[in-house]
């Protein structure tokens, strides 16, 4: 019983962090791509339980704790590609996908872009971190 309510309280951790990284993100790329001082943001309601799903990532944390943080962060960000590309496929399906790389140089089927393996990494050693506290 314990397993099921650390995940849960985990998956609504990460839910709600992944959202508040999203918006100061796409804030942040506000400013730079259309000169938007009010540093508007935007997300979806999807992207909380795709983001939530960083919980999943708990197991992996502990398997990986005595290993480096290159080693740590590359792996966290090859299963957040994975997370994102298959949420992203399965929202396209339904024409629900809340975002579209198909216009960036280094994307994949317009659901994932390989430029933001940087931001994945230091995203995976956040959750880390978060679920580590819990």
């Amino acid at each position: 019983m314990k397993t099921k309510k650390s995940f849960f309280h985990n998956f609504i951790l990460c839910g709600f962090c992944g959202w508040c990284m999203e918006c100061m993100w796409t804030g942040l790329a506000s400013l730079k791509k259309h000169e938007d001082k009010t540093l508007s943001c935007h997300t979806s309601v999807w992207m909380f339980p795709i983001y939530g799903l960083a919980a999943c990532l708990t197991p992996i944390c502990n398997k990986l704790k005595n290993r480096n943080a290159l080693v740590r962060g590359g792996v966290y960000a090859f299963f957040i590609y994975i997370a994102e590309y298959t949420s992203g496929v399965i929202l396209k399906k339904y024409g629900a996908c809340p975002w579209d790389y198909s216009k960036a140089k280094l994307n994949y089927k317009g659901v994932v872009r390989f430029d933001y393996a940087p931001a994945w990494f230091l995203a995976g050693l956040f959750f880390e971190k978060l679920l580590k506290r819990n």
